[in-house]
C-alpha cells in the first residue's frame, strides 16, 4: 500500500498483522545496531537491522571512528596499562559526577569485551598512543588503521553480515506497535517509493541516533545551539524521543551533547583536536586566546561561537601540522584549501585580520612559520535520550522497565551528564558499542 512519509508515532493494538516475525528487530545500522547484531549472531540469535539509508552510515560514519576502552587486548599488545575503574573515574570526573553512575560502570566494564569480540571478527584495532585526548589518563582511543568513522561502520557492517545478520536498507521506521501493557509487538516502516510494511518482533532495540538533526527539538532542548552548524547525520531526527514521549517513557540528560570547536569553515570538515592537545591555540578575530583548549573540544564549540562572528582560528606550528596530517579528515580539509601558512607574525595577523601587536603571546611556543585554519563551533551529536537501566532496557517515568524495548547509543541517555562540558572524548562511540553489546546480552539472556 502507499503512504506519505510521516513523523514517528506509536500504534496501540492487541496484535500486529505483520508479514514477517523476527526474534530481534534493530532500528539503525550504525555502530550500536551493528555491534548488537554481531553479538546476537555470535549467540545464534536471528536479528534484522532496519537502516534508513541505502548503506549503513549514520553518526558513526561522520565521526573520527575512535572508541575509548580500558583493558583490551589491543592495549596490552601495545604495553598500555589501564583499568576499568580508572576509565569510569575519568568519565565521572569530566561530568563533575553528574553522569548516570549505573551506565558509567556498565559501559566501562562492557567496552573491553565488546572490542575484543569485534577484533575476533576481523576489526584490526590499534590504540592511538602519541597523544592523550582531553580528560583521559591513559591511551585508550581504539581505531582501525584507516582512522575514519566510515571505515569503522563499513567494517562493522561487513562483520555483521558475515555473521549472518540480516540488513534491510532504505527502510525508514516510523511506527512502534505496542499492546495495552506496553509490550512491543512490532514496527511499521516505509520504503523510498512510499510503500509500507509491518514487521513483528519479540524484542526491539532502538539504535537510531539522537535529535541533533531535528531543528525544533534542538531549539526546545538545546537553545544555545539553535543557530549552530549541525555537523551530524540527517538521521538524527529525534525519533526515539518522540516515541518515548508517546509511550510515557522516561527521558534523561536532554541538555547533554557533543559539540566541537574545530569545524573548518567554509570547507565544512572536522579538524582533529590533537593539534590543540599538542600545543596549538585558538585565537579570535582580534588575535586573542579566549579559553583553555585542553579542557575539551565539546565545550570549545560554545566558546568559539561566543567570539566575534562566531569563528576562530586554530593556530599551530610545524610539529602540530605533521601530527594533523596523520588524520584523513585534516588531509581532506587541507586539500580543500583550509590551511593558511604565515612566515612571520605580521603575515599571521594579516590572515586573521588583526593587529600584529595584539596576537596572543602563546604563539611564540611553536613559530614561525605559523599555520592557521578558520573554524566555528558545531553541534555533532546529542547525548540525551530515553532513560535506560544498566541492561539498556527503556524505563518508564516511575523507573519500571518495558519488558522488550531496549535502547542504546544516541537513542538513549549517554554518560556525558546534562551539559556540553560533560562530554569526554569518545563518549558517543563508547555508548554505541558498549550499549549495543549490553543490549544484545540482555535480549539473549534476559535480566533478573
Amino acid at each position: 500500500m502507499a503512504a506519505t512519509v510521516s513523523s514517528p508515532r506509536v500504534v496501540r493494538a492487541e496484535r500486529i498483522d505483520a508479514g514477517a516475525q523476527v526474534p530481534v528487530a534493530i532500528v539503525g545500522a550504525g555502530a550500536c545496531g551493528l555491534t548488537a547484531a554481531i553479538a546476537l549472531r555470535d549467540a545464534g540469535v536471528d536479528c534484522l537491522l532496519l537502516e534508513r539509508d541505502a548503506t549503513p552510515s549514520g553518526s558513526t560514519a561522520l565521526s573520527s571512528g575512535f572508541i575509548p576502552a580500558a583493558g583490551t587486548l589491543a592495549q596490552r599488545a601495545q604495553g598500555i596499562a589501564d583499568s576499568v575503574d580508572g576509565f569510569a573515574q575519568d568519565i565521572l570526573r569530566k561530568t563533575d559526577g553528574t553522569a548516570a553512575p549505573h551506565l558509567v560502570q556498565a559501559y566501562a566494564e562492557a567496552i573491553a569485551p565488546a572490542m575484543d569480540a569485534l577484533a575476533a571478527h576481523g576489526l584490526a584495532f590499534e590504540v592511538l598512543d602519541n597523544f592523550l585526548y582531553p580528560g583521559h589518563r591513559a591511551h585508550r582511543m581504539h581505531t582501525l588503521p584507516q582512522r575514519t568513522g566510515a571505515a569503522l561502520v563499513g567494517a562493522l557492517a561487513g562483520a555483521a553480515q558475515a555473521a549472518g545478520a540480516d540488513l534491510l536498507p532504505s527502510a525508514r521506521v516510523d511506527e512502534l506497535w505496542v499492546d495495552a501493557g506496553g509490550r512491543v509487538l512490532g514496527i511499521g516502516y516505509e520504503r523510498p517509493d512510499g510503500s509500507t510494511d509491518l514487521l513483528g518482533c519479540d524484542a526491539l532495540l532502538l539504535a537510531c541516533n539522537g535529535f541533533g538533526g531535528n531543528a525544533s527539538l534542538v531549539r526546545e532542548l538545546l537553545p544555545e545551539m539553535a543557530d549552530a552548524t549541525f555537523a551530524g547525520h540527517a538521521g538524527n531526527d529525534g525519533s526515539a524521543i518522540l516515541w518515548g514521549r508517546a509511550l510515557g517513557a522516561g527521558l534523561a540528560d536532554l541538555g547533554g551533547y557533543q559539540g566541537h570547536g574545530s569545524w573548518v569553515v567554509p570547507q565544512g570538515a572536522l579538524m582533529t583536536w590533537a593539534v590543540m592537545m599538542e600545543g596549538g591555540v585558538q585565537l579570535n578575530a582580534q588575535g586573542k586566546r579566549f579559553h583553555d583548549e585542553t579542557a575539551g573540544y565539546s565545550e570549545a564549540a560554545v566558546a568559539v561561537l561566543a567570539q566575534p562572528g562566531g569563528t576562530a582560528w586554530n593556530v599551530f606550528g610545524d610539529r602540530q601540522l605533521a601530527l594533523a596530517r596523520s588524520f584523513p579528515d585534516f588531509v581532506a580539509a587541507e586539500q580543500a584549501g583550509a590551511l593558511r601558512t604565515a612566515p612571520d607574525r605580521a603575515a599571521l595577523a594579516d590572515i586573521i585580520g588583526c593587529n600584529a601587536a595584539a596576537l596572543a603571546p602563546e604563539i611564540a611556543r611553536f613559530g614561525p612559520p605559523f599555520h592557521a585554519v578558520r573554524v566555528t563551533g558545531a553541534l555533532f551529536h546529542t547525548q540525551g535520550g530515553l532513560d535506560i537501566d544498566e541492561h539498556c532496557r527503556v524505563r518508564r517515568h516511575d523507573g519500571t522497565a518495558f519488558l522488550n524495548l531496549l535502547a542504546a547509543g544516541g537513542a538513549a541517555r549517554g554518560v556525558s551528564g546534562n551539559a556540553v562540558w560533560g562530554y569526554l572524548s569518545g563518549n558517543g562511540l563508547l555508548s554505541a558499542v558498549a550499549g549495543g553489546w549490553i543490549a544484545a546480552r540482555t535480549m539473549r539472556l534476559g535480566t533478573p
